[in-house]
């Protein structure tokens, strides 16, 4: 099989398996990773500095070399000014033209304007320039005119003689300005590449060291914990700095130190279900023949059967029913509520029933809530959560420790509809919930306020609450305790069943 292919499939070598097998990165190549574009970059951003500021400095350089030929040709001129009447030779002149640079060399003084040297003077001249005072953008505009254009054409230069009012003109060719540009032009640019070099290498190892090191464990240490993410050596341990690179390493370590702790609970929670499935299944078949056995203490004749009769069937309806919805919860899913208006009250001494508080204990359960108030919740779903939270007020009540003689132990249940909601509150008197509690409350496995707990009850009451569309949370309370409020919003009723509703009820 060719390479590739056993790339796109990676349980090609172990077909069975039926898992992805992370291939190793390959390590960072020193100038092919992101070091080496941070080298080229800085190479490439050096020379255009270079390149923006070439053209000012080769314009600077022709102004330099042209006025060295300017103050060369008025030396000249001065001496040969100093030989009048007497006219210097053809050959003399000769000479002094060829040590010059130029073809013709012109005194300006007093006004007039005196031909002191010349030969082979041109018909005709191509440029002329003055270097009096020469602005920069004109400068680098007949710089370029000269590099691009230039070489082969006559030029006519002039300017002052030092701080005189006297002022010498030269005519000559512009073959060795343009030759001496290149040259000059030539060292700038090996200059250049010698400077870019050297800069961008001292910043490439700089930047490897304080940027690209660390920027390298950190994504080795995220390869590594993703290959194993249940090996705690392959968490991240930062330098403890204080620049940006070292939070994200503690961010990281943080994050991989969490995501362990949230990948052992699902493993746990997984393990959990299949444990509850077994035992679901078998704890249906107990509660079948429970029920069917129960169906027949109906008809004993005997006045307390009959009374406890009722509720133990209750009970056991229950108890079937949450075997049946156990498996749905394990899937993070519970069944849609079947509402209906149910007697709140009626629900509220089933869970009395359900606690079965010894009246020894000292613990009073009340009820405050009308006859007639009704809820529009699922019967079932709605007992679960006031028995969660009772059940957990009655554990903190029945506490070791808890309460002493005198002490008020109570559970009250009170309710009240305020226009389409119903405020449902659950209290006690017992010892609060500790600080740990509090900030993971609604987490399972992390928000149960005693040792050994799961924290699924409150998990569960808030997740049937919400399928209501309702609330729970829990309330400040100025007293010792704990304190419940739950929020039941009504269904919202369609024009037609409010019209159906209101003929029946005519």
């Amino acid at each position: 099989m060719p390479m590739r292919d056993q790339a796109d499939n990676p349980s090609a070598e172990n077909p069975a398996a039926g898992e992805a097998v992370r291939a190793p990165c390959p390590p960072a190549r020193m100038f092919g990773g992101l070091s080496g574009k941070l080298l080229w970059l800085t190479v490439f951003f050096i020379m255009l500095a270079e390149i923006l500021i070439f053209f000012p400095s080769v314009a600077s350089m022709r102004v330099r070399w042209l006025q060295d030929r300017l103050n060369t040709a008025a030396a000249a001129a001065i001496v040969i000014d100093g030989l009048q009447p007497v006219e210097l030779p053809r050959a003399l002149q000769k000479e002094t033209l060829e040590a010059t640079g130029t073809k013709a060399i012109v005194l300006r003084k007093d006004g007039t304007s005196r031909l002191l040297a010349t030969t082979d003077m041109p018909a005709s001249v191509d440029e002329a320039y003055d270097l009096t005072d020469v602005p920069p953008v004109t400068a680098i505009r007949d710089a370029l005119d000269t590099l691009v254009f230039g070489g082969s054409r006559i030029i006519r230069v002039y300017g002052p003689v030092g701080e005189t009012n006297t002022g010498v003109e030269v005519v000559m060719k512009d073959r060795p300005l343009r030759r001496a540009m290149f040259v000059y032009s030539r060292n700038v640019l090996l200059l250049s590449v010698l400077i870019s070099l050297f800069t961008a290498t001292l910043i490439f190892f700089a930047i490897n060291r304080i940027l690209i090191g660390p920027i390298r464990r950190l994504t080795g240490s995220m390869q590594q914990f993703s290959s194993d993410p249940d090996n705690p050596a392959h968490i991240y341990i930062g330098d403890g700095g204080r620049d940006e690179l070292a939070v994200a390493g503690r961010n990281l370590t943080s994050m991989q130190m969490e995501l362990q702790k949230t990948l052992k609970q699902q493993k746990n929670l997984a393990a959990l279900g299949l444990a509850v499935s077994k035992i679901n299944h078998d704890m249906r078949n107990i509660l079948a023949s429970a029920q069917l056995m129960s169906d027949r203490l109906v008809d004993v004749d005997d006045p307390m059967v009959k009374s406890f009769a009722p509720k133990l069937l209750r009970t056991i309806d229950r108890a079937v029913g949450y075997t049946t919805e156990v498996l749905s919860y394990g899937k993070a899913s519970e069944s849609a509520p079947r509402r209906r208006h149910i007697r709140l009250l009626e629900l509220t001494q089933d869970v009395k029933d359900m606690l079965a508080i010894d009246p020894q204990s000292g613990i009073e359960f009340a009820e405050q809530i009308g006859a007639e108030l009704e809820v529009d919740a699922d019967s079932e779903q709605l007992f679960r959560v006031i028995h969660n939270l009772c059940r957990n007020a009655l554990q903190a009540l029945t506490s070791p420790g808890e309460g002493g003689p005198g002490s008020l132990r109570r559970i009250t249940v009170s309710a009240q509809r305020v226009g389409s909601v119903v405020n449902i509150t659950v209290d006690d008197t017992g010892p609060g919930m500790p600080l740990k509690a509090r900030q993971n409350l609604f987490a399972a496995f992390r928000g149960s306020a005693r040792s050994g707990g799961t924290g699924l009850g409150l998990t569960i009451a808030r997740e049937l609450v919400l399928a209501h569309g309702g609330t729970i949370a829990l309330v400040e309370k100025p007293t010792v305790g704990t304190q419940f409020r739950i929020e039941i919003p009504d269904r919202p009723v369609s024009l037609e069943d409010y019209r159906s509703r209101t003929h029946i009820e005519k």
